[in-house]
């Protein structure tokens, strides 16, 4: 699987290397040379990569990428007849070289964070530094951990290696969580593969830039399978509730097994049930009248047939953006109910193959992986954010919210424009009238414009007024006959921990004391809710601040696995933060929330709810400063009992 291998030496001929190097990414490319020579010199004849846009090649000219390989091939024809002998990891005034090169401004407050992600194969710098048989081997800790998807396979993994005892329980027959349940055509993920994985278990040989659904669930099964995470996994297995035993110090878990109804109990509970797990249905009048077969993309029936049918597909999210090109190859009319048009992210190779060349060079230049791994995650670092950030002085409007906002717009506007210079009267329809970031920025290489454009394949953008036993009505006046509907209306991601029922110290429902809008200190924890985690928690979403997903969850379980250090070593029997901790947090994220395109525009979306006026879901500070906070737990910040 090429999972944390040592380098494999070069054998390969000077011809065969340079035809390689025709597959690379070439920043990751200049990295790698400079980290292999030690030579940082040449760095300043390349000056120009850039980020979020996705110039490709970083923005590097023809001539320079030519010279770039050319001196790529001399370094790696040295390193071969030197005998292949790999470098150890940068040392500080190296890697804050070669990474304020790649950018373009002084790194240096970044190293610590990105001297985890550069690391000598097999290494694993995020791995507990105790464990219990050291720390405690008296103590009777035991950790419940709901969910067996991306965050509750790291939990496990890192509980394995401190040595502290686990169950999971899981709904689904598998692990994978969204990966398990999401099997609509066309499922893929819209993060970089070689981004999209844990810093334990990273690949070298994904086989798409852009893995689909099967692809990852495989992934999933084999960390599961080599970390020896099954042998504690309970399928089928779904809490129905959870309530805290003060007098105890546990957790009273009430568990839905293949079995019947059973109760269990552990020390620490930890929620790891993601934001993406239950599908939402729009509130569309008549919605259970409809006489055909309707079905939401998360539960997709593949036993309906598509071929040679009217179907309509309610929604143009991220999923609707992926399985309704794919169905419009079989569906005798295709009808897409689009509320409001998503912004497009010009990205060619989103469904390309990794060239044999570019796997070659995963699997042979020292570090050139991590080097890569690292520029897609750079931008995120700095750049992506800022483009989100309200600027009063702008002013911001409905158009843009500041300068660097408006000149993505214009990017993405021409992006856009140039694929239907054959189709102008589509533009309309697919331009979004809302700032860049309000709403999730979707990849694109072409299918989407180019399915609008069949003769079989209508937009609508008129807004539904009831959906009938035939069809669909819209406010138009219009009656739309299907023979099938499909639902791309996406989760209940501000639902957290829902349906269970959470119950705290002193009889307090969670989801009450919530009121609907989810709050957690970090994204972690709750104050009285002791010993009690999530994982994937509220606003712990990315909106383009670098990595994945999986990156803010290995931070979690970094403070998680710190927090259970705290509880042993000081012998005490629960933690959970201070009431005055948790509302200052929160309040200054709800406010830079308000100040982000996400909460400024009035475009719906999922990440930030109008009612509650806050967004239970996105991070809006850095990738950096989320990072800063979960290394280490402040006591000061929370009642040790």
């Amino acid at each position: 699987m090429g999972v944390n291998s040592e380098f494999a030496p070069i054998t390969a001929a000077d011809d065969v290397i340079r035809a390689h190097l025709e597959s690379a990414e070439i920043p990751a490319l200049l990295m790698a040379v400079a980290h292999l020579t030690g030579d940082v010199s040449f760095l300043g004849d390349y000056s120009g990569p850039s980020g979020w846009l996705t110039l490709p090649q970083g923005g590097l000219t023809p001539e320079q990428q030519s010279a770039a390989r050319e001196l790529a091939l001399r370094a790696l024809v040295r390193h071969r007849d030197g005998g292949s002998v790999a470098p150890p990891p940068p040392g500080p005034e190296l890697l804050h070289a070669i990474t304020s090169w790649a950018m373009g401004e002084d790194a240096e407050e970044l190293l610590p964070l990105i001297a985890e992600e550069v690391t000598a194969p097999g290494a694993d710098p995020k791995a507990p530094g105790w464990n219990l048989r050291d720390l405690a081997p008296d103590s009777d800790i035991r950790v419940g951990i709901i969910g067996a998807g991306m965050s509750g396979l790291l939990a496990a993994h890192r509980l394995a290696q401190a040595g502290v005892p686990f169950e999971i329980y899981e709904k689904n027959s598998d692990v994978g969580g969204t990966w398990f349940a999401n099997r609509y055509p066309g499922c893929r993920v819209d993060v970089p593969s070689h981004l999209y994985s844990y810093s334990f278990a990273t690949r070298t040989d994904w086989p798409e830039y852009f893995c689909t659904q099967d692809v990852l669930l495989d992934y999933f099964r084999d960390v599961a399978k080599r970390f020896g995470l099954y042998d504690h996994i309970r399928f089928g297995t779904e809490v129905r509730e959870a309530a805290w035993d003060e007098e105890r110090g546990r957790w009273s878990l009430a568990l839905d097994t293949p079995d019947g109804p059973e109760r269990v109990e552990c020390t620490v509970l930890v929620s790891a049930v993601g934001q993406l797990s239950r599908p939402s249905l729009p509130a569309i009048p008549g919605r259970d009248t409809f006489r055909g077969p309707a079905f939401h993309s998360a539960r997709w029936d593949h036993s309906v047939e598509l071929a040679g049918r009217r179907v309509g597909v309610i929604g143009t999210g991220a999923s609707a953006f992926q399985f309704i090109p794919e169905i419009a190859e079989e569906t005798a009319e295709l009808r897409v109910f689009q509320r409001t048009p998503p912004w497009l992210r010009p990205t060619p190779h989103y469904h390309e193959p990794v060239p044999p060349g570019a796997r070659w060079l995963f699997e042979h230049v020292p570090y050139y992986a991590d080097w890569y791994r690292f520029w897609l995650f750079a931008p995120g670092l700095r750049g992506v954010l800022e483009a989100w950030i309200v600027d009063r002085a702008y002013p911001p409007t409905e158009r843009a919210v500041s300068a660097l906002n408006e000149k993505m717009r214009v990017a993405l506007t021409r992006a856009l424009e140039s694929q239907l210079t054959d189709a102008p009267e589509l533009l309309p329809g697919v331009l979004p009238r809302y700032p860049v970031g309000a709403k999730r920025v979707l990849r694109d290489n072409g299918s989407w414009i180019s399915t609008l454009k069949r003769d079989d394949v209508t937009l609508v953008s008129d807004a539904i007024e009831e959906i009938t036993p035939t069809g669909v009505t819209t406010a138009d006046g219009r009656h739309h006959e299907l023979d099938v509907l499909v639902y791309g209306t996406g989760f209940e991601a501000s639902r957290f921990l829902m349906p269970m029922k959470v119950t705290g110290r002193d009889g307090v429902d969670l989801h009450t004391m919530w009121g609907g809008s989810a709050r957690a200190y970090l994204g972690l924890t709750i104050p009285g809710f002791p010993n009690l985690f999530c994982l994937y928690g509220p606003n712990t979403n990315l909106s383009g601040q670098g990595g994945s997903i999986f990156y803010f969850s290995e931070c979690g379980t970094t403070y998680l696995l710190d927090a259970l250090r705290l509880l042993l070593t000081g012998g005490h029997r629960s933690l959970e933060p201070r009431r005055e901790v948790y509302e200052e947090y929160n309040a200054r994220v709800d406010e830079a929330n308000a100040e982000r395109a996400w909460g400024f525009s009035s475009v719906s979306n999922w990440t930030f709810d109008r009612a509650a006026g806050r967004s239970a879901q996105n991070w809006p500070f850095t990738t950096l400063e989320y990072w800063t906070r979960t290394r280490r737990v402040r006591p000061g910040e929370y009642h040790l009992r």
